[in-house]
């Protein structure tokens, strides 16, 4: 992986400490309405984890299969995975 580990692994260490809280909250009966909130800004640290490693991908992998001439299948690759993020 190309991405900067420290950063995504940052992000993702924070989106389990997240998860931790909200089945804590689950737990409690707490608010629905809280608990949603909770959810969408775990959803929205995974996208930024995402992002940094798709970004590193672009930048490593993807960089360096264009100037060997073999893009085509990295592309296609990153194409899918643009496609989900659209679901």
């Amino acid at each position: 992986m190309m991405a900067d580990k420290q950063t995504v692994g940052r992000l993702l260490k924070t989106a389990r400490g997240q998860i931790d809280g909200i089945l804590k909250m689950i737990d409690e009966d707490r608010y629905c309405m809280d608990i949603s909130h909770q959810v969408m800004a775990t959803e929205a640290i995974l996208r930024r984890a995402n992002k940094e490693i798709i970004r590193a991908h672009m930048k490593g992998c993807i960089s360096d299969a264009l100037n060997s001439g073999n893009g085509d299948e990295k592309i296609d690759e990153l194409m899918d995975i643009l496609d989900k993020f659209s679901h």
